[in-house]
């Protein structure tokens, strides 16, 4: 998502002319549902007043591409501004800029770490240096967004810190090889960053960059069960972003001190933010500095699924010395490793062995057994009476061992598509806490309500043919006869012909990486610590809605579930006590479970009203908007022989079973019909598979363009991705326009496709309206001149239909 794009020129209209800050908070609003804070806005305000400055160079093309606050894909991160073109070879060229309003900051021992004020928070306070941000991400971009890769686009990352002296703190030669990858622009060098740009961007992007990345098809995420090999073996994996790498570098600082005094790391942060990928780098990171260290988890479905991934890598005694189960270290002498790294730490119990009779205190045993343990830890995830694992007594335990303690906390989130809206929604709408999120827009985060969980299994099984990477799992509720039985189902819903069994016996805690087991189950113990793309959840009896609140049952759990096991027991003696924990495990388990996804969850829940009720806090994803002011028609479209399309004819039974696909039209012939997103496809005879690196959304159509007066972006004859009814500025864009007075010159059709600029004037009531309006060609051949459009005001005969988004080509199919 972009919140503000444009040309250079626009830019500067607004940065110049108009109150930037006020123009960039609208389109946030608009963007987010939401408004921006008042140091933000101030942000805005003076940084991008300082790139208007910059950009002011007349050497710096006025049709190159400008984006304000770029959220990198499946990440709650933005990039601060982008700048995209072409360089003198016409390769296309995204610039990538941090913007700090520093004025001053103090160098860090630690790798790409400084110290500054930063986010108007009081003091100093450690955060990732600025040219090592802007590099990590431009990386992260370059490996989930297709349409850079496949666009052949050249990413280059530099970071301006407009008020800070050059004072051998930030620009310190610690930090050399970081500004080598991302150039650092200091105050007083406006010159040198104008150079940097001119550089990289000779003409203005013609190509659509802007368009391109914006649209582009995110690349299939990385798991960290595909990646663990290569982290424990050195090789970069994951770049870590922001909190990531401050608490990656701050625990190894904690490694290296725990030759003095005993240290203890507690790292909080909630699904999707990090805390395994941390775990399993430091622990690469570790072995390569010949360290004694190990990766603990109370889990044992991680630990499986990490060895199995080893297996072949790593000799089983390996893999054997560096993973283990919490309740491992109960006879160990004090000191006897070098550093545990505790993942799931709320999971960690008081006794241990079988029958839970051996030793005293888990948390206590492994603060004993190392020089520094971290532990890192979601108290929102403990899910059984058992777990003890909370931060308070993490620290109790610390403290009483003479540690010193260090506290990190990790927000950025990297699951649920890098929504924080729905994790807070989440919060909310479970009453776990309250949040400002009564309602999630599903455009965010694919999450949907089912009324038939056959349907939602089927759609799971649909997301699992891509990459095995989608499960169903339900809270336990249902008991477990096929441990006996094989023959018999365990999960049985007859009204809906769902009949499905656990996974528990069969795969085990393999059940989420086994092929074949998306047929199955699975539960909290086998999924919690793990990640999916999609995740499909059936919500049991033990969750409901009642009297305009959430209520929670926990004896309605099957009676093999060992997580509330000694709650009749509780109830009589410490009856309040009893109920909270119980409520708050019921509530964490379907948090947990919901956050599993990725990319999307999908849910079924056997109360019905609970399912209104989520239903009743879902802000669906629009309808394009209707850009013609009312005007209403049909879609006529012609018959478009489908192998002169450089794309795979879909038939409509694999649009059923969900392959992307866009309908195509003739722009010559194509009748209205553009405001009804529906009307549109439903005239639509052929339909092509869209690339890999296009994110299917409504509104998208595929047509071809004939003649030359575009050639400079679109060749004679070239097959075209558009989006209909652009919502925001059209300025500058390339865009189809229907006018009742004109044909297209070249062609004579309905329609034509031209490059969009207008002028506009003050209202009488304050807005604006149009006064002129141009649709410049861009051609390298002579004779094609601007169609002008005269708008009087009140006259409805002007209509642009869609936006140009990409050229298609044979490779795209």
């Amino acid at each position: 998502m972009i919140i503000y794009q444009a040309s250079k020129s626009q830019f500067l209209h607004h940065a110049l002319r108009d109150d930037i800050e006020d123009v960039v908070s609208r389109q946030y609003r608009s963007a987010t549902g939401h408004g921006a804070g008042p140091s933000e806005i101030q942000a805005w305000k003076h940084s991008l007043l300082e790139m208007a400055k910059v950009l002011g160079d007349d050497e710096i093309p006025d049709d190159a591409g400008v984006a304000i606050e770029y959220q990198l894909p499946q990440s709650s991160k933005r990039i601060d501004f982008v700048i995209t073109g072409e360089d003198a070879s016409a390769r296309t060229k995204v610039i990538i800029v941090e913007l700090k309003q520093w004025s001053e900051s103090r160098r860090s021992e630690k790798d790409a770490i400084v110290w500054a004020r930063r986010g108007g928070r009081a003091g100093e306070r450690e955060g990732t240096h600025p040219s090592y941000q802007a590099w990590s991400y431009a990386a992260y971009l370059q490996d989930f967004n297709a349409a850079v890769q496949d666009g052949a686009m050249a990413l280059q990352p530099c970071a301006y810190l407009h008020n800070h002296p050059r004072d051998g703190e930030i620009d310190h030669p610690h930090y050399r090889a970081h500004i080598e990858r991302a150039p650092l622009f200091l105050a007083r060098e406006r010159a040198k960053l104008q150079a940097f740009i001119r550089e990289h961007v000779r003409h203005g992007d013609r190509k659509g960059a802007l368009y391109a990345i914006e649209n582009g098809r995110i690349r299939p995420s990385k798991l960290l069960i595909d990646s663990v090999a290569g982290l424990l073996q050195g090789k970069p994996e994951f770049v870590l972003i922001d909190d990531q790498k401050v608490a990656h570098e701050s625990i190894l600082e904690a490694d290296a001190r725990a030759a003095r005094k005993k240290q203890v790391v507690i790292v909080q942060g909630g699904p999707g933010t990090g805390k395994s990928v941390i775990a399993i780098n430091l622990l690469g990171a570790l072995i390569a500095r010949k360290r004694n260290a190990r990766y603990v988890s109370k889990n044992a479905a991680p630990r499986a699924v990490y060895e199995a991934k080893l297996s072949g890598t790593f000799t089983k005694t390996r893999i054997s010395n560096l993973f283990c189960g919490s309740g491992a270290f109960v006879n160990d002498e004090a000191d006897s490793y070098d550093t545990l790294i505790v993942d799931e730490a709320h999971r960690l119990n008081e006794k241990s062995g079988l029958y839970r009779n051996l030793g005293d205190n888990q948390v206590k045993e492994l603060i004993r057994s190392a020089r520094c343990t971290v532990f890192f830890v979601d108290d929102d995830q403990r899910v059984t009476l058992l777990d003890i694992g909370h931060t308070e007594e993490l620290r109790r335990h610390a403290r009483e061992m003479g540690a010193e303690v260090t506290e990190l906390e990790l927000s950025s989130q990297f699951r649920c598509n890098g929504s924080d809206g729905y994790l807070a929604w989440l919060d909310r709408t479970l009453d776990i806490r309250e949040t400002a999120n009564p309602t999630l827009d599903t455009a965010e985060y694919d999450f949907r309500i089912f009324d038939n969980p056959a349907d939602l299994h089927a759609l799971v099984e649909l997301k699992n043919r891509a990459n095995n990477r989608s499960r169903v799992v339900a809270g336990y509720c249902w008991k477990w006869p096929s441990k006996k039985d094989p023959t018999a189902w365990d999960i049985e819903m007859p009204a809906f012909g769902y009949q499905r069994r656990w996974n528990l016996d069969k795969d085990g805690s393999l059940w989420i990486v086994t092929p074949g087991s998306v047929e199955q189950v699975g539960c909290i113990h086998t999924c919690q610590g793990l990640e999916l793309d999609y995740v499909g959840v059936i919500i049991g009896p033990d969750l409901a809605y009642r009297d305009g609140r959430i209520v929670t049952d926990a004896t309605k759990r099957a009676s093999s579930d060992q997580s509330v096991k000694g709650l009749k027991a509780m109830l009589k003696s410490e009856p309040e006590h009893a109920r909270a924990l119980a409520d708050a495990i019921v509530k964490n388990t379907y948090r947990t479970l919901m956050t599993r996804g990725m990319k999307g969850c999908y849910v079924y829940c056997t109360d019905a009203p609970l399912a209104e009720y989520l239903r009743s806090r879902l802000r669906m994803a629009p309808e394009m908007a209707d850009a013609r002011d009312g005007e209403t028609g049909s879609s006529v479209t012609a018959p478009v022989p489908s192998n002169v399309v450089p794309l795979r004819r879909v038939t409509k039974e694999e649009r059923d079973a969900g392959v992307a696909a866009a309908p195509v039209v003739d722009l010559r012939f194509a009748a209205g019909g553009f405001s009804d997103t529906q009307t549109l496809e439903d005239g639509a005879d052929d339909w092509v598979a869209l690339p890999d690196w296009v994110r299917p959304q409504p509104g998208l159509f595929v047509a071809q363009v004939v003649g030359e007066s575009m050639n400079r972006r679109i060749p004679n004859g070239a097959w075209c991705l558009f989006r209909a009814n652009p919502v925001g500025t059209r300025q500058g864009k390339v865009v189809v326009v229907q006018h009742r007075s004109i044909d297209d010159p070249e062609t004579g059709g309905r329609y034509t496709v031209k490059l969009y600029a207008s002028e506009k004037v003050v209202a009488e009531d304050g807005g604006w309206r149009h006064e002129r309006i141009a649709l410049h060609p861009d051609s390298d051949r002579p004779g094609f001149e601007p169609i002008e459009i005269s708008v009087r005001e009140g006259e409805d005969s002007f209509l642009v239909v869609a936006e140009m988004l990409t050229v298609l080509t044979a490779r795209d199919g």
